[in-house]
């Protein structure tokens, strides 16, 4: 049985889980009792072993979709010889409180109205806990069905039989009839008679908050859907972001560079903050800036990514599942939590700086927990470290690495003296910045490649390298940044508008594809190199590369197809960035004022 294409699924949400649904309007993919949980549904890796809930209408093979705008509302229209019908599918909402506007329900909502003609309706729930690994029972609970060793509920309104593991729904509905599926994952499940409000209170709760942002400048559809993907891939309880809903979606098809990305990278920490800020969303970039601060307490040294919780978990396989498309293993949890990467101390105070830039909220213990992280960058910034790709391979001296630690002591200093604190030991944080900053255009650009290049002694190069200018390490028409924009486009790209992240041996078999955070940095890097026409062109290719639903993955084959974990915060995150530096390229003090006077500090 074929798979879907990747960027084909639908993305639901409820801010605590979430779930993906073929074309087909089967669930193929949801877990509980949050994103980071089980996937009782999992179909989206096996398409026999995993768990599925398919809801199909005979004479009509899928319905077309929609969301209906400024929400994660799913609507379907189904349409058959003998009849017609409409519906949604839904993760249940409702307005939360101020700090925390998105409440989630709990419920996954599926609701069918025939409207003309006579449908043969059909629901299967099949959920298998553990990833897939067995069958569940079930048995009649109340007003509904539970399946066991689940937290898994449902209520319906249609006759239900039930074949082992599968719970069958079916009837024959005429037109002024419909059909309601509630399957809820923590008690009390909705009754029945509450699907409308439920749907139309979802739908109100996400387009109340999406008013909260007032961007109306380039792209502001796209960007506006993107801020949404981001805030449903945000955890209710936490602020994490997940840096996609999904494990092992294949970065090759049939290969083994399959990884587990429910988790928390603080790689765009800054970025997300600012894109949270700048679209009108200060509470959420708020929460999400007690999240990292948190990590910070309980972390030193820092991990590259953490779970939802705060807290990662160990990297297994799970043999009993054959992988997205025959694209084995299938893995959860991920091993790179435990590797030594530089760049994360720079992406945490570049963050914490913008946060402080934009508030003025940093309060002394806050800064006193990032303090000692300047402090052992400015201490270990010689080492080497695993790099910001996570190779799984010796330590070496990564430019980027390097280019991120600039970056922590560089807004270390800028911190102290915002904060006022005479007593960090600025002169010789400043003594190691430049330091650094004089060793990387030392030993990381290489005269014979005529670039920057991914680590000390190599010639290979490295698109985290676009980020150069973006952090404000060096202008952004700099002849030597301009010459590495141009090496990266030569030889890492895959079509004019795909760039790869490296092609360095990484010590794992296949190759993978575009990588399109990197493709959509491209972008920010030509506007600050003052290209843009060249820029907006790229842009608008990029974003026709969206799938049917406006959404984009990890990554992209050189034919096109998606690759890779999705939907991706990274990718949706720099198609924000890259929007906001088009809007803002006669007027870069719009978005990166600060880093511009880093550069200028630095300078």
């Amino acid at each position: 049985m074929s798979f879907p294409p990747i960027d084909a699924y639908a993305f639901l949400s409820d801010t605590h889980t979430t779930a993906l649904v073929a074309p087909d309007g089967a669930v193929e993919w949801f877990c509980v009792p949050d994103a980071a949980g089980d996937a009782v549904a999992a179909r989206l890796l096996d398409r026999d072993t995993g768990g599925r809930f398919t809801l199909t209408v005979a004479g009509c093979p899928a319905p077309r979709r929609r969301y209906r705008p400024d929400t994660l509302v799913l609507e379907n229209d189904w349409a058959a010889p003998s009849g017609a019908a409409a519906g949604e599918d839904l993760l249940a909402v409702r307005p939360g409180a101020a700090d925390r506007p998105i409440h989630a329900e709990r419920v996954l909502v599926r609701r069918l109205r025939v409207t003309d003609g006579v449908l043969r309706v059909r629901a299967e729930l099949t959920p298998r806990p553990g990833y897939g690994a067995r069958p569940v029972r079930w048995r009649r609970d109340g007003t509904g069905w539970h399946a066991d060793g689940t937290p898994l509920r449902l209520r319906t309104d249609l006759p239900v039989t039930v074949e082992g593991g599968t719970l069958v729904a079916e009837a024959e509905l005429r037109a002024g009839q419909d059909a309601t599926l509630l399957l809820g994952y923590a008690d009390p499940v909705p009754a029945l008679a509450d699907a409308e409000e439920l749907t139309e209170r979802t739908a109100d709760s996400w387009r109340a908050w999406s008013a909260r942002g007032d961007y109306t400048g380039f792209a502001a559809g796209a960007v506006r859907h993107s801020a949404l993907v981001l805030r449903g891939l945000s955890y209710d309880e936490t602020g994490a972001l997940l840096a996609a809903p999904t494990t092992s979606l294949p970065e090759e098809i049939g290969g083994v560079r399959n990884w587990d990305y429910r988790f928390t990278w603080h790689r765009d920490a800054a970025l997300l903050l600012l894109a949270l800020f700048r679209l009108g969303h200060a509470e959420e970039g708020r929460r999400y800036l007690r999240f990292l601060l948190g990590i910070c307490a309980r972390q030193h040294p820092l991990a590259p990514l953490v779970g939802i919780h705060g807290h990662a978990t160990e990297e297994r396989e799970l043999p009993h599942l054959s992988g997205y498309a025959g694209s084995a293993p299938v893995r959860v949890g991920n091993e790179a939590a435990n590797q030594i990467q530089f760049d994360t101390y720079g992406h945490i105070l570049d963050a914490a700086l913008a946060y402080q830039l934009l508030t003025g909220e940093l309060t002394g213990p806050q800064w006193a927990l990032l303090r000692r992280h300047v402090e052992t960058m400015a201490e270990r910034w010689r080492e080497p470290d695993h790099g910001v790709w996570e190779i799984r391979g010796p330590c070496r001296h990564y430019v980027y690495s390097k280019v991120m630690t600039w970056v922590c002591l560089d807004r270390g200093i800028r911190l102290a003296g915002l904060l006022g604190d005479g007593a960090a030991p600025v002169d010789r944080w400043r003594r190691e910045r430049d330091a650094l900053h004089a060793e990387v255009l030392d030993r990381g650009y290489d005269e014979r490649a005529g670039s920057f290049v991914m680590a000390y002694g190599g010639t290979e190069p490295d698109a985290s390298l676009l980020r150069m200018p973006l952090v404000g390490f060096l202008p952004g028409d700099d002849a030597r940044v301009v010459a590495t924009v141009e090496r990266i486009r030569a030889d890492l790209a895959v079509a004019p508008d795909l760039i790869r992240r490296y092609r360095a041996d990484d010590g794992l078999p296949g190759t993978e594809g575009a990588f399109l955070l990197c493709s959509f940095e491209l972008v920010s890097a030509l506007v600050l190199a003052g290209r843009h026409g060249e820029a907006r062109d790229i842009f608008d290719r990029l974003a026709g590369r969206a799938g049917p639903l406006g959404l984009h993955p990890e990554e992209r084959a050189p034919d096109g197809t998606a690759l890779g974990n999705f939907p991706q915060a990274f990718t949706h995150l720099a198609l924000i960035e890259a929007a906001l530096n088009l809007d803002s390229a006669g007027d870069r003090d719009a978005l990166h004022a600060w880093a511009e006077r880093s550069a200028a500090a630095a300078a």
